[in-house]
């Protein structure tokens, strides 16, 4: 993450100060000559890199430039420091993502150096949450800063306790924002650590010699002490290090900030988007789930066609609860699940489209595509949910309600994918009804009739099963055209599975922008049925991808959805 971590303080003495920073620095950054005068931003953060490299220039004293900043003695204090003369900096290089990690007092470059301080003095002077202590967020045009502010306890400091804050600062808004969640929870445990060790030498010099009563003595009220009072030989404040009595504090923070700058970078990643987003990713991000924060949950669910034209198994098997023998729906067990891969699982729709057959994946292809429910029966839950997996690509995601797996039936309202063990009951409408289609997997022990049996290699998992497919009525004589075309892409061997992706996401949103002006042709109102023909044949549909253009409306998204209402009674007002 290109940001910087500085630990800052409200001295008694000088005000806000930046007492310790940690940055990274990008190894290949100049690859050029470092005595070049063009990119001077640049420039400084690679002869930093340059200095901290050279076996003779470790020092702080020794690694002075034109861009340090410059300050004077009697501007710091032990306070005020974390780094004396003769000292080294800290580095920690990531040789995998060629970033070293470097912490100092101050940023290298003059202008980084201006950004933390201004961030330094509004942290610790107008920016700050109620109750003094939290986390806040503030910034403009010069750089965002995340803001926690904090105190630790210290006899010997005004009101017994010293104000500091640590902050992140970057100039990407968006970045830094989305990372408030797992930045302010890790920076809390930093600052616990440091409080807790703060709280024991506090409670050890106040039981040794209690301030608080000494200092309502009348020799400390003096007008003469009262401003510059102080103990052990009167020094003007005491240095992180004296405060939590431990001489490694400012190595224990270089870590910390160090890794919490390379974890951040792991956990977001920009990726390029090529055109507006799809459908599907619409309805995707208004399902994501917020935080109490308001920021967006990551998910982190593996693909299962990453690694290109052979699925990857593991990852199915994964997706599905292939590992564990505990079920999640209502921790049963899979019956003769031994090891997790004995479980036979559908893993494409190519792969469901050679066990049942062309004729019997394409009736339940075309049940799906017009928004009958489609129930699964199977003894095998993982069955079940790889089922499921697969044939909900052929929908948009907005006209997906799914209940996996279910021990009793589910009305074809809640849900058009359905998961029940065969023992569950049907009611006699589903039974006798053509708006729905139920898809039979028979375990071996079941002895399935002949003509069901799939026809696999004799080592395969579905070895001795037998799938059924069964409806109470009949479909139209004609499928819609998107079923011919992806029933013809599943039977070109030569399409391999990322290519066969490829093509769905493409098709469905192909039809997915026909069903929006549909969508929207319907809500300008009343219209004929040849209005209605003369549309479809524009948009290049038939009669028979009627039904399945107007179940898919239910598919778009809320934000298609108003805009497309919006635009439609604009259009219609005189």
């Amino acid at each position: 993450m290109n940001a910087i971590i500085s630990l800052c303080h409200f001295c008694e003495v000088h005000g806000p100060s930046v007492v310790f920073c940690t940055q990274p620095l990008h190894v290949e950054q100049r690859e050029e000559d470092p005595n070049s005068s063009s990119h001077t931003g640049e420039e400084n953060a690679w002869h930093a890199y340059r200095r901290l490299k050279s076996p003779t220039a470790v020092s702080v004293s020794s690694t002075t430039s034109d861009s340090q900043p410059i300050t004077k003695k009697s501007d710091t204090c032990e306070a005020c420091r974390s780094f004396l003369p003769g000292q080294s900096y800290f580095i920690s290089k990531d040789t995998d993502a060629r970033i070293n990690y470097m912490s100092s007092q101050y940023p290298d470059n003059s202008r980084l150096y201006s950004i933390v301080r201004q961030a330094c003095l509004r942290s610790l002077s107008c920016e700050v949450c109620p109750g003094r202590e939290g986390p806040i967020y503030f910034g403009d045009e010069h750089g965002h800063v995340l803001s926690h502010t904090f105190f630790m306890k210290d006899s010997q400091a005004r009101g017994l306790q010293r104000w500091y804050s640590v902050i992140v600062v970057m100039m990407d808004r968006i970045y830094l924002l989305n990372s408030w969640p797992f930045l302010v929870s890790n920076l809390r445990q930093i600052i616990d650590e440091m409080q807790s060790k703060a709280e024991k030498v506090y409670k050890a010099e106040q039981a040794e010699t209690p301030q608080r009563a000494k200092r309502l003595t009348m020799e400390f009220m003096n007008i003469n002490n009262f401003r510059r009072q102080r103990s052990s030989g009167g020094k003007a404040a005491r240095s992180l290090v004296d405060l939590t009595n431990d001489r490694n504090i400012f190595k224990y923070l270089h870590m910390s900030f160090s890794w919490i700058l390379k974890a951040s970078g792991n956990r977001l990643t920009e990726k390029l988007l090529e055109g507006s987003p799809t459908e599907d990713a619409l309805i995707d991000l208004e399902k994501q789930e917020e935080t109490e924060e308001g920021f967006i949950k990551i998910s982190t669910k593996p693909n299962p066609h990453k690694n290109g034209d052979k699925p990857d198994i593991a990852a199915m098997q994964f997706l599905v609860g292939g590992d564990d023998d505990d079920d999640e729906t209502d921790g049963t067990k899979d019956s003769n699940d031994m090891d997790g891969y004995n479980i036979p699982i559908f893993i494409s729709l190519r792969h469901m489209r050679q066990l049942l057959g062309a004729p019997a994946f394409q009736t339940v292809a075309h049940h799906i595509l017009i928004g009958n429910q489609v129930i699964i029966r199977c003894e095998h839950k993982k069955t079940v949910l790889s089922a499921v997996e697969v044939l909900k690509q052929l929908l948009p995601s907005g006209c997906c309600r799914i209940i996996p797996y279910s021990n009793q039936y589910e009305d074809s309202w809640k849900c058009n994918f359905l998961g029940i063990p065969p023992t569950a009951p049907l009611p006699d409408h589903v039974t006798s009804s053509q708006l729905y289609i139920i898809l039979d997997v028979i375990c071996p022990s079941k002895s399935p009739p002949e003509p069901s049996l799939v026809d696999v290699m004799p080592d395969s998992t579905w070895q001795g099963y037998g799938i059924v497919v069964g409806s109470g009525g009949n479909l139209p004589e004609r499928a819609p055209a998107i079923l011919c075309r992806i029933d013809l892409a599943l039977s070109n061997q030569n399409l391999t599975e990322e290519v066969v992706q490829a093509f769905l996401v493409a098709m469905k949103e192909e039809w997915m922008n026909k069903v929006k002006v549909l969508f929207k042709f319907s809500k300008a109102g009343t219209a004929s049925k040849d209005d209605t023909d003369r549309l479809l044949k524009v948009l290049g549909a038939k009669e028979e991808d009627e039904q399945m253009l107007k179940f898919w409306m239910t598919g778009l998204s809320a934000q298609h959805r108003s805009h497309l209402l919006a635009s439609s009674l604009e259009s219609s007002s005189p």
